[in-house]
């Protein structure tokens, strides 16, 4: 494999791939999903489409021009999209997928978009292939450890998170004095964080989990700077991480940022 096709959504994740595979001898060919794809990932990959995530026709189109035979996918990509009445910007392919599902949960709607890829040879790829090293083992990270009260809500969110995932809805939750505050569905990791933050008015605890059964082919639990920053927003005190199954992107800036803000950050 000389070359690899990447499906890019918001965040730095795919730059982090993009930089990962480059230095592998790799050329990526990235199509950007969303107006808000980070603007570093163009200038570091062979090529580069801007395409939304509803037209899929367009994207299997630009990876096969490219002969693209296996590709990743990294980065936030909501399904806002299927609610916001913006049907027009769907394509009839993506329709017709749309159409076979029986729900529109994460991973059914991503099992069959990985299925409409494979009819076309088009491989997915294990999200972790290339940033194993971004997935850190238990420990502590930061230098200020979580309190005895903060390990218990650590231990009562990692089951909820568990439960959560387990549901195919979220993977994280805020959690204060053992009691939930917010449980992440669509609206993403970070406006959880900033409502659950708020309902728990300061010491909140932020956990994130894999799915029990999680796919590493799509939607790998990830961190980074804006996590911490929506955590600063509403003063919640403990990040906690599933050991060697969550990425961690820009791990210095995450780490320094959370020890010059007292929070604590636990792998677990």
């Amino acid at each position: 494999m000389d070359s690899v096709g990447l499906l890019a959504g918001v965040g730095r994740l795919p730059v982090e791939f993009a930089v990962a595979a480059r230095r592998m001898g790799l050329k990526v060919f990235a199509v950007a999903l969303l107006d808000d794809v980070d603007q570093d990932l163009q200038h570091i990959v062979k090529g580069y489409a801007k395409i939304n995530i509803a037209k899929l026709n367009e994207i299997i189109t630009f990876l096969k021009e490219n002969n693209i035979k296996k590709v990743t996918m990294l980065g936030k990509v909501t399904k806002e999209l299927l609610f916001n009445g913006q049907h027009d910007k769907i394509d009839t392919r993506m329709l017709k997928v749309l159409s076979s599902v029986p729900d529109t949960n994460d991973d059914t709607l991503m099992l069959a978009f990985v299925q409409e890829l494979a009819e076309e040879g088009i491989e997915v790829l294990d999200q972790t292939a290339l940033l194993k090293l971004l997935m850190p083992k238990a420990g502590i990270l930061s230098k200020r450890e979580p309190t005895a009260a903060e390990i218990d809500d650590i231990k009562f969110g990692f089951f909820v998170a568990k439960k959560l995932g387990g549901l195919d809805i979220g993977q994280t939750v805020v959690v204060k004095n053992k009691a939930v505050m917010a449980l992440e569905a669509i609206e993403g990791t970070d406006a959880c964080i900033l409502r659950g933050g708020a309902l728990a008015r300061n010491g909140a605890v932020v956990v994130k989990t894999a799915k029990p059964n999680q796919d590493n082919r799509f939607d790998i639990p990830a961190v980074g700077e804006k996590t911490i920053e929506s955590m600063l927003a509403v003063k919640a005190s403990v990040l906690a991480i599933e050991a060697e199954k969550t990425l961690i992107v820009d791990r210095e800036k995450v780490i320094a940022l959370a020890d010059d803000n007292g929070i604590a950050i636990t792998v677990i």
